[in-house]
């Protein structure tokens, strides 16, 4: 499939760098670009991409704010961001305005090409190293407590918490399906169904609520 993107950053050189990229790559076309979040926010409505790359810093309205608007509207775009390691406690906040993904910016520009293809595809858990440790501070914290409503997983059949539980250790749907012996088909079919029945808009989401629920722990 083709994924339509936006690139938002207020530095020019990074926006070129990864337009130049991409137009080796026919699967990835840039319908836009924006060097603020107001910007992106208004190309999403424009051009309705498939994913925006987000960068955090940015002048007037921050990557931040523009991804918890894009993610609250109606359009299925959804939001990759851009970070640094030394940016954590901006990383948290995309996290809970609705971010897919993270890539750092200092990654070889085909991972990051990669990781536009997998939050695209539906599936956020990007560089598992950096995302993992990102998830296990944001749950530690005192204030990690999301903004959205509660979720409560009473709703869910005793295979849809295994699987959820399986997604909050960071396995996928391969790995899902050998853990409980059922087919790949299967276990997306579950996913999609923890999708629904929890109003997760992807993986990163689910890995939050499989442990605010409990159903992971942290190691001490």
């Amino acid at each position: 499939m083709t994924v339509r993107v936006v690139l938002a950053d207020d530095q020019p050189l990074v926006r070129s760098g990864l337009r130049v990229i991409m137009a080796d790559h026919p699967d990835l076309v840039v319908v836009g670009e924006a060097a603020t979040g107001a910007e992106a926010v208004q190309l999403v409505e424009d051009v309705s991409p498939d994913v925006v790359v987000m960068d955090i810093r940015m002048p007037g309205m921050d990557g931040i704010e523009a991804t918890r608007l894009i993610t609250a509207g109606p359009a299925t775009t959804r939001v990759l961001v851009l970070t640094t390691f030394d940016e954590d406690d901006h990383v948290y906040g995309a996290l809970r305005a609705g971010a897919s993904g993270f890539v750092v910016k200092d990654m070889a520009l085909d991972d990051i090409l990669s990781a536009i293809r997998v939050v695209a595809a539906g599936d956020a858990l990007i560089a598992p190293g950096v995302t993992r440790r990102l998830i296990a501070d944001f749950v530690r914290r005192p204030t990690a407590a999301p903004e959205r409503s509660p979720r409560s997983v009473d709703n869910l059949t005793e295979r849809e918490r295994e699987v959820l539980t399986l997604v909050g250790r960071g396995r996928s749907n391969t790995e899902i399906a050998e853990e409980l012996f059922i087919t790949v088909a299967t276990a997306k079919s579950h996913v999609s169904r923890l999708f629904t029945k929890l109003g997760a808009r992807d993986r990163v989401q689910l890995v939050i609520t499989a442990y605010e629920m409990g159903l992971v722990t942290l190691p001490r």
